[in-house]
C-alpha cells in the first residue's frame, strides 16, 4: 500500500495512491507499507530515487543500512512491533531523505507511524518537510521505546516481589509461571535495547549529515537532544537486563531450594523409620531361640521401642533445626 502525505494549510492529509496521476507534486512523505512492485516503480518514477526490498533491509551491515546513493540518503533502523502482545518482534524500517521529501518503507505497523499521522493529521508546521516529518517520528519512536522499558520495569519489579515475598503473602502464582514471565520481559528488553541500538546509528550518521544536508541549529540540537536520550535509554535497558538475569538466577534457586526440602523431609522420614523398621525385622526373624518371644510383654515392649525410636530420631532434628 502505497500513501503520500499533503500539507494543507496547518494539517497533513493522508491521501492514498493508485496511480502517478494521484501523486501531488507538493507531496512531503511517502509511505510505503508492504510495497507491491508496481509501487515500487511508481515512487522511483515521482522521485527518482531507487526503494530497498525486503531482503536489502534486513541486512545487518552498518554499510548496508546507511549509505547515500543519488543524492537521497537512506536509513534503516530496527523498530518494535507489538509490544503489547505475548509475541512482540522488531521489523526493519527504512527512511530515505531525498530532498525536501520522507519515503519510509515498512513491513509492519510500529504505532510510532499511527502517532505521528493522526498527530500532523490535527496539526502541523506550514512549513512541514520530509526532514520534519522524519524528526517526529525518530521522536515518537524513542518516546515509545521509553514507554516499553517503563513497563517492562514495573511488571520486573512485581515479578521480584512474587519471588522474595513471604511465602503467605506471595500470590498464587506458580514458578512455571514467574519463570515465563521472567522469559517473556527478558526477549522484550533485549528487542528494544537493540532497536535503541539501530537508532543510535541512525542519529549518529544523521548528525554527521547535518552539514551536508545544510540543517538549521533547531533540529541539529534537537538530533543531539534525541542522541542523549537514546543513551539513557539503552543504559537503563542494560540495566534492566541485568535485573532480569538476576531474578532468572533467583527465581532458579528458589526452585532448587524447593527441590532440597522436598528431599530432606524424604530423606529424614528414612532415617525416622529405619530404626523401627530395624526392631521390626529383628523381632519378625524365625530362630527357635529368642529369649523376648516367651516374654508376657514382649509385644508391648517391642511395639513401643518402635515408637521410641521414631520419635526420639525426629526431636533430635528438631532441636538440631534441620526441619
Amino acid at each position: 500500500m502505497l500513501c503520500v502525505y499533503v500539507p494543507r494549510g496547518t494539517s497533513l492529509d493522508r491521501v492514498p495512491v493508485a496511480s502517478p496521476q494521484d501523486v501531488p507534486e507538493t507531496s512531503v512523505w511517502f509511505d510505503l507499507v508492504n510495497p507491491n512492485l508496481q509501487e515500487d516503480k511508481l515512487v522511483e518514477q515521482k522521485v527518482g530515487i531507487g526503494v530497498p526490498t525486503r531482503e536489502e533491509m534486513q541486512e545487518i551491515e552498518v554499510t548496508s543500512r546507511l549509505y547515500v546513493e543519488n543524492g537521497a540518503r537512506y536509513m534503516t533502523a530496527t523498530l518494535m512491533c507489538q509490544s503489547d502482545t505475548d509475541a512482540p518482534k522488531t521489523t526493519p524500517v527504512t527512511f530515505i531523505l531525498s530532498g525536501h521529501r520522507l519515503i519510509t518503507v515498512r513491513y509492519d505497523e510500529p504505532r510510532p507511524f499511527m502517532m505521528v499521522g493522526n498527530k500532523l493529521a490535527r496539526t502541523c508546521s506550514p512549513a512541514v518537510s520530509g526532514e520534519s516529518v522524519l524528526m517526529d517520528l525518530l521522536d515518537a519512536v524513542i518516546d515509545r521505546a521509553a514507554d516499553i522499558l517503563e513497563r517492562i520495569g514495573s511488571e520486573v519489579d512485581q515479578i521480584s516481589h512474587d519471588i522474595f515475598e513471604p511465602e503467605q503473602e506471595r500470590p498464587d502464582r506458580t514458578y512455571n509461571q514467574i519463570l515465563r514471565a521472567i522469559g517473556r520481559k527478558g526477549d522484550l528488553a533485549s528487542k528494544v535495547r537493540e532497536s535503541l541500538v539501530s537508532i543510535g546509528r541512525l542519529l549518529l550518521y544523521l548528525a554527521n549529515e547535518a552539514d551536508s544536508m545544510r540543517w538549521a541549529k533547531e533540529p541539529r540540537a534537537q538530533l543531539r537532544g534525541m542522541q542523549r536520550d537514546v543513551h539513557s535509554l539503552s543504559d537503563h535497558a542494560a540495566y534492566l537486563s541485568n535485573k532480569i538475569q538476576f531474578l532468572l538466577d533467583a527465581m532458579l534457586g528458589v526452585v532448587s531450594i524447593e527441590q532440597n526440602n522436598v528431599i530432606k523431609i524424604f530423606s529424614v522420614a528414612a532415617v525416622v523409620l529405619m530404626p523401627p523398621t530395624l526392631i521390626a525385622s529383628i523381632y519378625g526373624m524365625n530362630f527357635k531361640h529368642m529369649p523376648e518371644l516367651d516374654w508376657t510383654f514382649g509385644y508391648p515392649i517391642a511395639v513401643l521401642l518402635m515408637i521410641s525410636a521414631a520419635i526420639l530420631p525426629y526431636y533430635f532434628f528438631k532441636w538440631r533445626k534441620w526441619l
